[in-house]
């Protein structure tokens, strides 16, 4: 069973075991998966031409010298770490199904991580990002309701396309979100997102999905569900028209959300709860930036600043 696309060139069959193994087991998603191939085809390819084809006869010493490879090309700590840790699970799963007798991981540190924040925009920065679609097109009315409820119910990207119509229940206020390992969760959408969406229910959707997936909710041109790259290229044309200047993706709007909603005193672990994080030390980076940002009005308005 093949759970996620590898170029044609790629064929080992302890890799394709283990992913199977991971995708049935832990419940990772597409995109975890296809990461999980790009670092484990990409440490087989290297180790081939190093003259090791075998993945289970790497020993410490070769997987070091890879790791000291990565540094050399620039690679950041945080893709190292990532790389480190599904290198890691692969060979706990080789050792478990004695394929091998000894783990070349083992006492190999991770790369030491800084805390990033992550990138927000100011609430006058949603506000003129949310009105720059033109809602007199059907498009238009489609990409504001879209980013909307992205912004009201901090949806991931891959979420908000994914949504079928039977996800919205406008008479509760609330979206169904199928989120990460299959798990769901209920968001409330807001006064706002919900005139919005049903708007675009009454006057566009109708002429977008024509004769195409009925289920679909935010439909492309053809009437299908639209990729997590046309999104993000439509949101990227929006902000040029909207004059934000920023550094900007459809996670940032997730990021707003959050931090939006704890500037405003929401709890943490009700934020915990609508972003669908499963560990509260995820949601907890969000205070960092809400304290961030309380020091900069500090800095700017306090005459002792």
């Amino acid at each position: 069973m093949t759970t996620a696309s590898q170029q044609p060139e790629d064929s080992d069959p302890w890799i394709d075991l283990y992913l199977d193994s991971a995708w049935m087991e832990r419940g990772l998603s597409d995109n975890s998966l296809a990461s999980y191939r790009r670092d484990l085809y990409g440490f087989a390819r290297w180790c081939g031409a190093k003259g090791t084809p075998d993945l289970c006869r790497v020993e410490r010493a070769l997987l070091l010298e890879y790791l000291g490879y990565r540094l050399s090309k620039g690679y950041k700590a945080r893709s190292t770490a990532r790389l480190l840790s599904c290198l890691r699970g692969f060979y706990q799963y080789m050792l478990r199904e004695k394929h091998m007798r000894l783990d070349p991981t083992l006492n190999v540190e991770l790369p030491k991580l800084g805390r990033p924040l992550p990138k927000t925009l100011t609430e006058a920065d949603v506000e003129a990002l949310l009105e720059a679609p033109d809602t007199t097109t059907v498009l238009g009315l489609r990409d504001r309701a879209m980013l909307e409820l992205i912004y009201a119910c901090g949806l991931r990207v891959s979420e908000l396309v994914g949504l079928e119509l039977s996800m919205v229940n406008l008479r509760a206020g609330v979206v169904r979100i199928l989120g990460k390992g299959g798990k769901e969760r209920l968001v409330p959408m807001g006064e706002e997102a919900l005139e919005w969406i049903a708007s675009y229910l009454r006057e566009a959707r109708p002429q977008l999905i024509g004769s195409g997936e009925g289920s679909v909710l935010f439909p492309s041109q053809r009437g299908r569900f639209m990729t997590r790259q046309t999104f993000w290229h439509r949101l990227k044309r929006y902000a040029i028209e909207s004059g934000v200047n920023k550094p900007l993706s459809p996670h940032t709007l997730r990021h707003a959300f959050a931090t939006h909603l704890l500037n405003h005193g929401a709890d943490l672990r009700v934020v915990q709860l609508l972003l669908g994080h499963s560990d509260l030390s995820t949601t907890q980076i969000y205070t960092h930036v809400a304290q961030h940002r309380l020091q900069q009005l500090h800095a700017s308005h306090h005459p002792r600043g």
